[in-house]
């Protein structure tokens, strides 16, 4: 190890480089030297390249043999240290801008009031940081940073894990702010079964299924989706509550309703994890866990068999089971009985649906 560090147009010295220079000086070797500071020649050659600090008993011994005070020693080491930490802090920051180039900061400005701070990326880095919580952006890179990924994790882009893993971040950090009962599974039951009255409700929607949970002691975040994030949702238990995080990814009321009980059967299941594209079996099991809770499936098929997909015969079963029209149509299209790329059923039929973060604050 050097006693001396570069970086950029700056150099560190360490208090070694400096007491070399004395005992060259000197004219002693370095063990006669070693003898009259009272240590071992081995102790002073570790100091003498830089591998060691100087303590405050060394800082004494050096102050008595050469005159000098012991804060002059002290403070050679503090500002060793200090430029060391200034240059670890410079290399940190240019492996955080590499990681800041795959982050829509304008997703903070718009919905969490972020300061604009155009063309001031460390700025930017900075309150990114601190609104996330974290001491480096690079932990944003780790897969399992707070919550595993559920499937097809070898697949995923370092764009998708970094934009997720900031998702979830805010989600955690908005639910352990809130104050709720211990889970109960039981009463989470009867509350999903209760809620499925409202995926025709338009007004207010966000705040009251925030209240339908909490008395489960279930935690429900719904955010504005984050660009390449990948995710549609998330679980993961905190405390003794359970976090339930639901975007609007796809922009339509239907595709958020499966989303949401998507996650509902991730969490029957004990299964708290992030969600992404792909398949395997516990995505294809909360998949139909949510096909049959939203459309049931006993009276799905006495629809099907009746072979009649028009927008007047879906309207009219989807208000027998008292669903949004759009999930029932979601419904069809998975089962191919409706073709996904019918226009003018998805116009009409369809809702569009956006979260505003800002908006569910105020109320």
């Amino acid at each position: 190890m050097s006693n001396y560090i570069e970086y950029n147009d700056k150099i560190a010295f360490h208090p070694g480089y400096y007491l070399k220079e004395i005992v060259e000086a000197s004219g002693l070797t370095q063990a006669d030297f070693a003898r009259r500071m009272d240590t071992t020649p081995k102790n002073l050659g570790i100091l003498l390249k830089g591998e060691q600090a100087i303590s405050l008993d060394m800082a004494m011994k050096l102050s008595r043999m050469l005159g000098t005070s012991v804060e002059y020693w002290l403070n050679l080491q503090k500002n060793y240290e200090t430029l060391v930490a200034e240059f670890r802090l410079q290399e940190e920051l240019q492996k955080e801008k590499e990681i800041f180039k795959f982050i829509d900061y304008s997703y903070f400005c718009k919905h969490f009031d972020m300061p604009e701070l155009p063309r001031k990326t460390e700025l930017q880095i900075e309150k990114v940081r601190s609104f996330l919580g974290i001491a480096t952006l690079k932990v944003l890179q780790e897969k399992n940073l707070s919550v595993n990924f559920r499937s097809y994790s070898e697949q995923l882009s370092l764009s998708n894990i970094i934009n997720a893993n900031i998702m979830v971040q805010i989600a955690i950090n908005m639910a352990v702010k809130t104050t709720a009962p211990v889970y109960n599974k039981k009463k989470f039951e009867q509350v999903i079964q209760n809620i499925l009255s409202f995926t025709c409700q338009q007004e207010n929607l966000i705040e009251i299924l925030q209240k339908e949970f909490l008395q489960a002691g279930v935690i429900f975040v719904a955010l504005p989706n984050l660009s390449n994030s990948g995710i549609n949702g998330a679980t993961k238990k905190i405390g003794n509550n359970v976090m339930l995080m639901v975007n609007d990814r796809r922009g339509y009321a239907d595709t958020f309703w499966f989303s949401l009980y998507h996650e509902i059967g991730h969490i029957m299941n004990g299964d708290y994890q992030i969600t992404f594209e792909g398949k395997n079996e516990i995505e294809n099991n909360a998949d139909s866990y949510a096909e049959n809770m939203l459309v049931p499936e006993s009276e799905f098929k006495g629809f099907v068999g009746e072979n009649k997909f028009d927008e007047k015969s879906i309207r009219n079963f989807a208000e027998k089971i008292d669903r949004d029209p759009g999930i029932v149509l979601g419904r069809l299209q998975k089962e191919k009985k409706v073709a996904f790329n019918n226009q003018q059923l998805s116009k009409t039929l369809r809702r569009k649906f956006v979260i505003d973060i800002k908006e569910t604050e105020e109320k």
